[in-house]
């Protein structure tokens, strides 16, 4: 019975899900930033760059892929992975807090998580996380990547 139970919950979240992704519907960017490409491909044109918070209209769906007009800028649209996306954002006043706070916050962690878990000795070294997500690979070099690799192209 409890199995059956699971699997309704599943089922009914994953529809949730597919409708709050359906054409017409506002949703937020939930990632620190997201391009948004002239197709479904990873390496198609970017037409534009999204940052943590932004509201976009959906326009149609494709599988994993949304099509999206911004809000604060209409003329720019273009498709992006909805796991980027989200119905509502993890806090409010962006201008309190540092988008990278917000989207941290949004993943469960807090400069109150940080003093918790140093209060119990776990000594974790933020500046080499912080050195990591520095790290910029531009989508040339990722192509490169594949192809010297003989991979799939990204797809």
């Amino acid at each position: 019975m409890k199995k059956i139970a699971i699997i309704i919950c599943l089922i009914l979240f994953v529809a949730g899900f597919a409708a709050a992704q359906s054409a017409g519907s506002t949703l937020f960017v939930a990632v620190k930033t997201i391009s948004l490409k002239s197709g479904m491909g990873y390496f198609d044109g970017n037409k534009g760059t999204l940052r943590y918070g932004d509201k976009v209209t959906v326009l149609r769906v494709n599988g994993k892929y949304a099509e999206v007009k911004s809000e604060k800028n209409p003329s720019l649209t273009g498709w992006t992975v909805t796991t980027g996306l989200a119905k509502r954002i993890a806090a409010g006043n962006s201008t309190k807090v540092s988008t990278k706070e917000l989207a941290l916050a949004g993943k469960g962690f807090s400069q109150e998580t940080e003093k918790t878990l140093k209060s119990q000795g776990v000594n974790l070294n933020y500046a080499e996380v912080d050195k990591t997500e520095a790290i910029i690979v531009r989508d040339r070099e990722i192509k490169r990547f594949l192809d010297e690799g003989q991979l799939n192209k990204g797809k």
